[in-house]
């Protein structure tokens, strides 16, 4: 079944989620791995890729946006959202689920629920505390670049002005849920 996450981020370094992504972490302490030299080590494997921004400036690119809106100044406000969709494990023997797939199903998610915003999505192929499951991550931006077309699920008639910040409401979880499982029904995936 696939399962559906968020974290409120407030760390002002957005460089430390794209290190999250492509870095190994110790899975408990969240820490990076070291390698002798007192360097972090790459991940064996992860397909990373942005709308709005190259996942590799996403820390600059953010900051930029921040500053031009004059938002995300404060100690405590959420900088940024982090969302992971995993998938059944069983998906990939029984319905051909490969990263690369997972890697397409995040980047067309990222799309339809967060645009706008300056998006990185990656994908791992191996899951918490061994589990295997595919996953992708999808980290957002709270602060949306572009404006946008205004949705029906959008609660609040700014929800799709430059600008404004993304809200993680219940009605907006429920939507993005939903929009997760009725994507892992059109692929023939486990909801």
């Amino acid at each position: 079944m696939a399962t559906v996450k968020h974290i409120a981020i407030r760390n002002a370094n957005y460089n430390a989620t794209t290190d999250y992504l492509t870095m190994q972490h110790n899975e408990f302490t969240n820490k990076p791995i070291l390698g002798p030299d007192g360097e972090m080590i790459p991940r064996d494997f992860y397909l990373i890729g942005g709308i709005n921004c190259d996942p590799y400036s996403f820390d600059d690119e953010c900051k930029a946006t921040n500053a031009f809106f004059g938002r995300n100044n404060g100690f405590n406000e959420i900088k940024a959202h982090h969302y992971i969709v995993s998938f059944d494990p069983e998906d990939v023997r029984d319905n051909g689920l490969t990263p690369e797939k997972a890697q397409v199903l995040g980047m067309e998610l990222a799309a339809k629920a967060f645009p706008g915003h300056q998006t990185i999505i990656c994908t791992h192929k191996d899951g918490h505390d061994g589990a295997g499951n595919i996953h992708c991550h999808i980290v957002i931006n709270s602060v949306r670049k572009k404006n946008t077309t205004l949705r029906p699920n959008q609660e609040r008639r700014y929800d799709n002005v430059a600008g404004y910040k993304h809200r993680d409401s219940v009605q907006f979880l429920r939507y993005f849920k939903s929009t997760v499982m009725d994507l892992c029904q059109r692929e023939g995936l486990y909801q």
